[in-house]
Formats: structure tokens, sequence, C-alpha cells
């Protein structure tokens, strides 16, 4: 089997292949939640990201602090799966950047991402991501750390094109309710919730542009948070929602309860899972050149799309049939 070309070599040859991240982002801001949530990955596996929140974690005149106790979250022994990111704060905040130094110094080995909020611009974006470099290289961090950035001003949603084109940004995500609040009062509150958060034009356009920004650069579009802790039909509708209407491929999570849902949600459905596993199989048994299924031409393009479907189920933790995963994912 590891003598047939793998996808990933024959399908994306001399471009960047899409990348397939955990389809949920929770957000920790404390110590105690970190560790709460480092716990339940280790139990569900790599299936979602954690943010440490040194933006609104930190209490004020404590922000490097917070920042150095965030870094050693990341190079706990309790992070088993080296995915854990941090959020820092805006840049009009006087302590972004130690931010960045003290995160880049203390973790940069292991950090899975930085997430900027609130740019005004994407010249906003590049200073920061600037910033990031200079760290890396004054602390000698050879890996590039990918970025997650908040579209949530009018500003920001104005460049967003451009700020997905830049380099390093991978995922773009949407803060719905700072988004809302700027348009003071212009959109109603309830605009932050559903169903009014896919129904305001405003706020359907926002998520529009956002997700085909992303998707036309090559970047994750990730949705904003549901603010439902408890009813988890609720919590998977939103998810669904999202995914289904708006193109989002991941979301926020504010509290354990709405992983689960939003996994739920975000998973590939499985008989179309099931058809991939075939339509690859056969692909790849003819060497990736045409073949028929079900009485279906398929070529390199539908096999691309088959294979990126594959991919973002088993960062979900479905199950993938044994011959698949032997064939393409034989590390794991």
């Amino acid at each position: 089997m590891s003598a047939l070309p793998h996808p990933d070599y024959v399908l994306f040859q001399g471009e960047k292949p899409f990348p397939i991240l955990p389809v949920v982002d929770h957000y920790a801001g404390s110590e105690k939640l970190m560790l709460k949530a480092l716990s339940l990955q280790q139990a569900l596996g790599p299936v979602f990201d954690i943010t440490c929140d040194c933006e609104d974690g930190a209490h004020a005149g404590a922000e490097a602090e917070h920042a150095a106790m965030a870094a050693r979250i990341i190079m706990s022994d309790e992070n088993h799966h080296g995915r854990v990111g941090a959020r820092i704060h805006d840049i009009t905040h006087p302590h972004w950047r130690q931010d960045v130094d003290i995160l880049v110094r203390d973790a940069g080995n292991r950090l899975a991402f930085l997430t900027l909020p609130k740019p005004r611009s994407a010249a906003d974006v590049a200073c920061q991501i600037e910033a990031i470099v200079e760290a890396e290289q004054r602390h000698g961090i050879a890996r590039p750390i990918p970025v997650h950035v908040l579209i949530e001003t009018h500003g920001a949603l104005r460049d967003a094109w451009q700020i997905a084109a830049l380099a390093r940004v991978e995922s773009l995500d949407f803060g719905l309710m700072d988004f809302v609040s700027a348009h003071h009062g212009a959109i109603p509150g309830a605009a932050m919730r559903s169903p009014g958060q896919f129904e305001h034009p405003l706020v359907t356009r926002a998520k529009c542009e956002i997700s085909a920004a992303a998707l036309a650069h090559g970047v994750v579009p990730s949705h904003n948070v549901t603010t439902e802790l408890k009813d988890l039909d609720y919590i998977q509708r939103d998810a669904e929602r999202a995914r289904k209407e708006f193109g989002y491929l991941r979301m926020w999570s504010i509290h354990p309860n709405q992983i689960q849902p939003i996994l739920e949600a975000m998973r590939p459905d499985f008989t179309e899972v099931s058809e991939a596993c075939a339509i690859l199989i056969a692909a790849q048994d003819k060497d990736w050149g045409p073949i028929q299924h079900a009485g279906k031409l398929h070529d390199r393009a539908s096999y691309r799309y088959y294979w990126e479907l594959l991919k973002r189920a088993r960062s979900t933790g479905m199950v993938i049939p044994t011959e698949a995963a032997h064939r393409f994912f034989p590390a794991h």
C-alpha cells in the first residue's frame, strides 16, 4: 500500500493544501478552565482546539503574568496533542507586543496558533504578523506560527479579502457580538443570537463575505459562538446552519457543553464519507486517472473534494474504514 502515490502529493502539486483544522475552537480564559479543557481534550482526542485567552481572560495590570501562565499551560505535559493556541490583546492595547514576546519566547515551539482580535484593517494584521516573525527570530523559533484573525470591525470586514491573502493567516473568525456592537444600535441585540444572527441582512452579509474571502484564499472560515450553554439541540442547530448555509468549517465554543454538539453538526455525512473512501481507493488503484463510480465519471477535480472531505471527517473523530485508513493515514 505504501508504494501507491498518496493524494496529498498527487492532487496538490505546486500549491498549498487547504488546512484541515479541528472543527471546534474552544476558548478558556483562566488556568482552571484551560486545565479542564485539556483534560477533556485528552479524553476526546484532538477533535477540538483550545485557545488560551490572553485578551478577555487577563486582569488589568496582570497581562504579563497571564500570558506567562498560558505559555506554561501550552508547554505542560497536559498538552498531549499540541493543539493549543492563544489569543493576544488587540493592536490598540499597550500590552499586545508583550503578549507576543512572552508567548513566542516561552511556548513558540508548541504554540498551535495566535489569534489576533479587533484589527481595523489589513495593515493592522500585517503589523502584528511582522511582530510575531520578529519574535520568532529573536527567540530562535524555527517553525512559523500560524495566525487566526478575528473579523469584528467595519475596517476588517472591508479588508477581509486582503487579510485572508496575507502569509501566515490560517483562519478568519467572525466576532459577531463586537460586530453588532460596532453598529451603534442599528442592528438589534436579537441579531447576537438565533434566529436573528442568521437573518439580519447586515449580519448575513458579513458572514458570507468572511466565508467567501477565507475559502477563496485557502483559509478556514470559523463561525462565531452561540450564547446558548445548555440546550444541546439549539447549539447543534446553530452549528448546522453555520456549516450548511454559510460555508463555515469551524466554530467557536465557550463552554464544554458546546463542544460535542458542534462536532456532530460539523461532521461530514457518513454516507458521503463511505463514498469518498470508495472513490479514492479506486482512483489510487488507477494512478489517479479518471474512473467511473456508480455510473458517474470522476477525475482529479472530484478527488480533491473527496480527499479534503475525508481529512475533515478524520479531524472530527469519525472512524475511517480500515482499508482507506491504511492507505491514506498509514502513520495513525
